[in-house]
């Protein structure tokens, strides 16, 4: 962290303001991929609203286990329609072995986002996600990210958001520590909005 930190100033002005960056970690397997789905397009507290709801049903956690549960169990922990057809089809996935985890983890970076993103309602995003919280993989910076382009925009003063095109050329300077880059960026955004470790 402190190389990071010592090659760019603007990253290490964010601990001092905001406190130790919290290291937040995630299942490797099918209850972290589950679990990036719930967390797609809401704030963090309502996915882990819907998490909390959903990872409490029987089964849930098991690729044949979930797939037991009907459409009515996943309105009740807070599932959207989309969100259904999507844990289904990793569950689908993952039970049939055209998705398998444990292979995805011993493959390079970007051949496991490819492998992951490659299932309906799996993209780039949610793959990434599972690459740095599940297999905490050190130099993946998640793409679209609007909390990440936030929080640099306001670190840096900038008047508009960068693109997420721009937000991912940016971060190739914080390499190979990309990951770590953007935990800081999300704790310095949690400190500027003030939801804290939310």
């Amino acid at each position: 962290m402190l190389a990071l930190e010592t090659a760019h100033g603007d990253l290490a002005r964010i601990r001092p303001a905001a406190g130790p960056l919290p290291w937040r970690q995630r299942d490797p397997g099918f209850p972290g991929l589950l679990r990036a789905i719930c967390g797609q397009m809401i704030s963090n507290a309502a996915a882990a609203a819907i998490w909390g709801r959903l990872s409490a049903l029987p089964g849930a956690l098991t690729p044949a286990g979930l797939l037991l549960l009907d459409d009515a169990a996943f309105r009740t922990a807070g599932l959207s329609r989309p969100k259904m057809l999507h844990v289904r089809a990793l569950a689908e996935a993952c039970a049939s072995g055209r998705l398998d985890l444990d292979a995805v983890a011993l493959l390079p970076d970007g051949a496991a986002i490819a492998a992951i993103a490659a299932i309906p309602g799996l993209g780039p995003w949610s793959a990434s996600i599972h690459l740095l919280f599940g297999l905490q993989r050190h130099d993946v910076f998640p793409p679209g990210d609007v909390a990440l382009a936030a929080g640099l925009a306001h670190l840096r003063g900038m008047e508009v958001r960068p693109t997420p095109k721009a937000l991912v050329a940016i971060a190739e300077s914080w390499a190979p520590w990309r990951s770590l880059a953007a935990r800081l960026l999300w704790h310095h955004w949690r400190h500027a909005t003030g939801r804290g470790a939310e």
